[in-house]
């Protein structure tokens, strides 16, 4: 069984809620350790976060430069995706975690 730590993803967001961020590949188990939220715009923005169809931040606020740090343990199965998405193009995502083959 093969452990792999790596980031799931980042980026910027769209601005599309429900664009898919990460696919846990097949024969695998992802766990969500950790994510960061950034906004870099001199206003404040709202981001939205999903895991596995469900919500996980729906319209959440993020005042103008800063950062949200969320430490968490989530598992996934294979075929579970990550989505999310912001107001702005300004805030970007960091998400880390590990997948279990």
């Amino acid at each position: 069984m093969a452990t792999t730590a790596k980031p799931l993803f980042r980026g910027a967001a769209t601005t599309s809620v429900g664009t898919t961020l990460y696919t846990v590949p097949a024969s695998t188990t992802t766990i969500v350790s950790n994510i960061i939220v950034t906004n870099t715009a001199s206003s404040s923005a709202t981001f939205t976060l999903g895991f596995a169809g469900t919500s996980v931040n729906t319209t959440t606020a993020i005042a103008a430069n800063s950062t949200i740090y969320i430490d968490m343990k989530q598992a996934l199965v294979a075929t579970n995706t990550i989505t999310g998405g912001a107001s702005a193009t300004t805030v970007s995502f960091h998400i880390s975690g590990v997948e279990v083959s």
